[in-house]
């Protein structure tokens, strides 16, 4: 089976990529163009085998197209292009709303009441089977490369993190001894932030990210590959664990982006 899996792939990556998916591609994910000849052609196969292996759904009257596919795959396997995933393997569905959705909320806080309501969403991870994305905000996150938002980006990172067991700011590291390091690191920038939101003072990250440590991953992620020299000035340490988290420098080829 595994023998099987790895041979599709590789048939896949191999093909040629659509000229009308390119055109989506060069059109509506500007990072595709600050990518090397040989990044855009590994990002290619990439997509092509994504898009075979996960199912799109439209809600809320969106009807599932081309664009919507390659746009959200083409974000998502940016994240992949180091090798930190086999493909998002926890991941089969990708549901996508025309706009902002409202979900359940049901969260217990901190004295032990527990929450429950509905409340807007841009996007939600699920650690099993799925993520829920809204297509305004995909396409706004990827038109503006430089805002360190990118709802993509974001709730994939979600994805990387629960493939260790949970989300929990912790994502399965190339080598065990990472983890000394990393939750050294993590652990004290996710700290720096809540200080900073609760004391009111100005951070590089986005608020959002002192939340809870999975979501500080995720807003790092974010701040990674859309606002690197930025991160990596501000914040070397952090940058660095995620340098060797996805086997990728941005800042490297992303200063004069």
């Amino acid at each position: 089976m595994l023998w099987f899996k790895k041979r599709r792939r590789k048939r896949l990556r191999s093909k040629i990529f659509p000229a009308e998916w390119l055109s989506i591609l060069q059109r509506n994910v500007p990072y595709y163009h600050f990518l090397t000849s040989e990044d855009q052609s590994e990002l290619q196969g990439l997509i092509q085998v994504f898009l075979d292996e996960k199912k799109f759904e439209g809600c809320g009257g969106l009807e599932i197209t081309d664009e919507i596919r390659v746009t959200i795959a083409a974000q998502a396997c940016i994240l992949l292009l180091g090798g930190v995933s086999n493909f998002y393997p926890r991941l089969y569905s990708i549901i996508v709303y025309p706009s902002a959705f409202v979900a359940k909320v049901h969260q217990r806080q901190s004295d032990g009441v527990v929450m429950e309501g509905l409340q807007p969403r841009l996007g939600e991870s699920w650690s099993q089977g799925a993520i829920v994305l809204s297509w305004d905000d995909v396409l706004q996150g990827a038109s503006d490369m430089h805002d360190g938002h990118n709802l993509v980006y974001h709730e994939f990172a979600h994805q990387l993190d629960s493939e260790s067991g949970t989300a929990k700011g912790a994502p399965r590291l190339p080598k065990p001894s990472m983890y000394i390091a990393w939750a050294r690191v993590l652990s004290k920038e996710y700290q720096d932030l809540v200080d900073a939101v609760t004391n009111k003072h100005p951070y590089l990250l986005d608020r959002y990210g002192a939340t809870s440590p999975a979501e500080f991953f995720a807003v790092a992620t974010e701040f990674f590959f859309e606002k690197p020299n930025e991160l990596k000035s501000a914040h070397p340490d952090l940058y660095d664990q995620l340098r060797l988290f996805y086997r990728r420098d941005p800042a490297s080829f992303f200063e004069n982006a």
